[in-house]
C-alpha cells in the first residue's frame, strides 16, 4: 500500500481542533441549556490547565449556539483589554458589529448636490460607526455606554428571529482591573452583564481561561459567584482516549496499525491530556512513516522516545526560565504524592526536611510560590492551596532528576 495518500490528522497546535474531539459531551450539553434560559440569569466560564482543550471546545459552542438561533461573537482576550474601561467597551463594540451591520435602524432622506436636488433615501445599519456614536454620545460613565449600546442592539434585533447573543471570550484570566490606574475593565464587564440581564436582554457571557480565572472574577465582584456556571475540564478517561488515538487514523487510510500496548502507553504518558495526546500520536506517525519512507525495514518507534521530544519541545523552556533554588522548590513538589492535585505551604516544607535538598521556611516558600506563579507554573486557588499550572509537570520533573542519576 502506498504511504503517500496517508496525511497525518493529528493536530498538537494551541487551540487546533483535532481530528476527533472525544469526550466533552456532558460540557456541550451544559452550554445547550444555558440556551434555554428565559431570562438569562446564568453564564459560564470554561476553565482548566493549559492543553485540556478549552479553545477547542468553546469553537464547538459556536455552531450549537448558531443552531438554537443565537448570535455569536468572541475573540482573545489579550492584556491590552485590560488597559481601560472603554478598551474593553470597544472589544465588545467590535465584536458586535459585524453581527448587526446588516441590521437597518431607519431610512433619512438626503438631497443630491445640484440644480435639480433629488431627494434618496439612506438606510442607517446597525454598523460599528453607529455602535460608537452612541457610546461617545451617551452621558455617564463607560459602563453607562456600553449598557446603552447593548440595549440599542437588543431592541433592533427583537423584529428578528434571533434569540439572543453569546458573547465568548478565550484567555479571560488576561483580564483584570487596574487599580493604580483607577481602571477597571474587569468590573465593568460584570456590572455591565448582571445589569442587562436583570433587564431581560438575552445576552449570554461565556468566558474561557486558566484555574485562576474564576477566583479573579469574585474578587473583583463578590456576586460573580451567582453569575457563572463553572465547567472545569478535566483529563479525558481510557476510553476516551483510545478514542482520540485510534478513530481519526481509521478514517485516513492510515498503513500503520497502531498496537494495544502502544495505545496504553501513549493514554499513559498523555495523562490524558487532548494536547499531548494529539502531540505523541503526530510524533509517532511521522517518524514511523519517515522511516519506512527512508527504506527502514522494521520501523522502531517507542513512546518512551517521543516522551523525550515532549520534554524538549514542551517543559524544558519553561524549566530552563527558573533559578536554581526555584528548581530545588519544584523538585519538591514533584516528590509529593498529591503534586498532581493541589499542595501546600506546609507540605513543601515537610518534604524539604526529609529530603536532601536544604530546607525551606514557610515564609520562603511563599515568596518563591509567588515568583513562579508570575512565571505561570504554579497558581494558588481561593482554599490556599497551589497547583501546577502546566500539566505533566511534575512527571517531566521526576524524568529530569532519573536522567542525573
Amino acid at each position: 500500500m502506498s504511504l503517500l495518500p496517508f496525511q497525518n490528522p493529528f493536530r498538537p497546535g494551541a487551540g487546533h481542533p483535532p481530528p476527533y474531539l472525544a469526550g466533552r459531551e456532558d460540557e456541550k450539553a451544559e452550554f445547550a441549556k444555558l440556551l434555554t434560559q428565559n431570562p438569562v440569569m446564568t453564564n459560564m466560564v470554561l476553565t482548566g490547565l493549559r492543553g485540556v482543550g478549552k479553545t477547542v471546545l468553546l469553537e464547538t459552542f459556536k455552531p450549537i449556539a448558531v443552531e438554537a438561533g443565537w448570535l455569536w461573537a468572541g475573540t482573545d482576550l489579550s492584556e491590552s483589554t485590560s488597559v481601560s474601561e472603554e478598551n474593553i467597551a470597544i472589544r465588545i463594540l467590535a465584536d458586535l458589529s459585524p453581527l448587526v451591520s446588516g441590521v437597518v435602524v431607519q431610512e433619512v432622506e438626503k438631497r443630491r448636490l445640484g440644480f435639480h436636488a433629488e431627494v434618496e433615501k439612506v438606510q442607517v445599519r446597525l454598523d460599528f460607526d453607529l455602535l460608537k456614536r452612541v457610546y461617545d454620545s451617551t452621558p455617564g460613565l463607560s459602563a453607562d455606554k456600553l449598557k446603552a449600546v447593548l440595549e440599542l442592539v437588543w431592541s433592533c434585533l427583537t423584529a428578528t428571529n434571533c434569540k439572543g447573543i453569546v458573547l465568548a471570550y478565550d484567555e479571560a484570566q488576561n483580564l483584570s482591573d487596574q487599580a493604580d490606574r483607577n481602571q477597571y475593565p474587569l468590573s465593568l464587564l460584570l456590572d455591565v452583564f448582571q445589569s442587562i440581564q436583570k433587564k431581560g436582554l438575552p445576552i449570554l457571557l461565556v468566558l474561557t481561561g486558566l484555574p485562576t480565572l474564576f477566583p479573579k472574577l469574585v474578587e473583583a465582584r463578590t456576586f460573580a459567584e451567582r453569575m457563572f456556571h463553572v465547567v472545569t475540564l478535566g483529563r479525558l478517561n481510557e476510553e476516551e482516549c483510545r478514542q482520540a488515538i485510534t478513530i481519526p487514523v481509521k478514517s485516513k487510510n492510515c498503513p500503520v496499525t497502531i498496537t494495544e500496548p502502544a495505545i496504553m502507553a501513549i493514554t499513559k504518558s498523555s495523562g490524558g491530556y487532548p494536547y499531548f495526546v494529539q502531540f505523541l500520536c503526530r510524533e509517532i506517525y511521522d517518524s514511523y512513516l519517515q522511516q519506512k519512507a527512508s527504506g527502514v525495514l522494521d520501523p522502531v518507534v517507542t513512546v518512551a522516545q517521543v516522551v523525550r521530544k515532549l520534554d524538549t519541545d514542551f517543559f524544558a523552556g519553561r524549566w530552563n526560565r527558573v533559578t536554581d533554588r526555584q528548581r530545588e522548590l519544584l523538585i519538591l513538589v514533584a516528590m509529593l504524592s498529591n503534586c498532581d492535585d493541589e499542595f501546600s505551604v506546609s507540605e513543601i516544607v515537610a518534604k524539604s526536611k526529609e529530603s536532601t535538598i536544604k530546607s525551606f521556611s514557610s515564609s520562603h516558600v511563599n515568596q518563591m510560590l509567588a515568583a513562579l506563579s508570575d512565571n505561570g507554573l504554579v497558581y494558588k486557588n481561593r482554599y490556599g492551596k497551589y497547583a501546577f499550572a502546566v500539566p505533566l509537570l511534575g512527571a517531566f520533573i521526576r524524568r529530569q532528576q532519573a536522567s542525573l542519576s
